[in-house]
């Protein structure tokens, strides 16, 4: 183990940091402009059917790419690696990635976005109450300062005050996505995490393109109705969102430290509040600025602490290896 960490540690120490940052930069950007592009692929495509074919071009592509390449011999793909994937998959894309898209229709980008930036909260909560993981006092903060800030910013019926429904669905994703990302330890996932991604992308476009036949959108569907402006966009998601932006976080994970690379969960929703202002004439009131610098502070508080206790508990482990 000390030697493993040792190699790890000498690897992210010869990473040129020019590299480290434009790998980073493409993650603030592509990830935090994902929400305008859903925006726009669900403007004339039926919500479900764009995250089918989102996730079933782009796990597809990915898988060609990732399965013949890495240990394949000690990584063998069985049934177990495809139950995991299924249930990874149908947490984070599914459930985390489908709420998104729903929210969208109910709330502007910025807020959505602001929402799901409570992921980690959520992964402090979940890895508190079903693994019993105590919380550093400064977590607890985080924690409390963090559901402040989305109360404020649903707020109450008036001025400003987001949907409900709108709000439901926001916070519904990160739910999803940090079950997901808490749970994708306990699971027999192939060793390989581009092949990981890329059976979970493949499993979430099958479990799209089902709900959208159960809720009727293929009988809703009119070719000629569909815009160029969403067809660019849903391309603009399989490339640069689902594969161009998942390789460069893949490859931060294993070349940065994990401090820097989790400033993405507070970067994304600056970028995507920006953007839906700039392209969608997004309103930035007093309500959403206030509550998500809230939101932020409570994340980076979070993540400090999370990254602070994973710091500790490495040490050891180094000492008596």
């Amino acid at each position: 183990m000390a030697q493993a960490l040792n190699r790890q540690a000498r690897e992210r120490a010869a990473t040129p940091a020019a590299r480290i940052w434009l790998a980073l930069g493409t993650v603030y950007l592509l990830w935090g402009s994902t929400y305008l592009g859903i925006k726009f692929a669900i403007d004339t495509i039926p919500p479900l059917l764009m995250g089918s074919l989102r996730f079933l071009v782009a796990g597809g592509v990915l898988y060609a790419l990732a399965v013949r390449g890495g240990d394949v011999g000690r990584d063998r793909l069985g049934a177990a690696q495809w139950g995991a994937a299924l249930f990874i998959g149908a947490a984070l894309l599914l459930g985390g990635n489908g709420g998104v898209i729903l929210a969208e229709q109910y709330a502007p980008t910025g807020v959505v976005a602001l929402l799901v930036a409570t992921a980690p909260l959520w992964m402090a909560i979940i890895d508190r109450v079903i693994f019993g993981r105590r919380l550093p006092a400064l977590a607890i903060v985080g924690l409390v300062l963090g559901f402040g800030g989305v109360a404020f910013l649903i707020g109450s019926p008036g001025s400003g005050h987001v949907r409900l429904i709108g709000a439901a669905l926001a916070l519904a994703a990160p739910i999803c996505w940090a079950s997901g990302s808490v749970f994708t330890r306990h699971v027999k996932l192939p060793m390989r995490p581009l092949v990981a991604a890329a059976m979970e992308m493949l499993w979430a476009g099958v479990l799209f393109g089902l709900a959208s036949i159960l809720t009727g959108e293929l009988g809703r569907v009119h070719i000629q109705s569909i815009s160029t402006t969403s067809l660019v966009a849903l391309l603009y998601l399989i490339v640069f969102g689902s594969l161009v932006g998942f390789s460069a976080y893949v490859w931060l994970l294993r070349s940065a430290p994990l401090s820097l690379v989790s400033t993405y969960a507070y970067v994304n929703p600056v970028v995507a509040v920006i953007l839906g202002a700039a392209f969608l004439g997004e309103a930035l009131n007093a309500r959403t600025l206030i509550a998500g610098g809230i939101i932020l502070a409570a994340v980076a508080l979070i993540v400090v602490a999370r990254n602070r206790a994973a710091a500790s508990q490495a040490v050891p482990r180094e000492v008596s290896g």
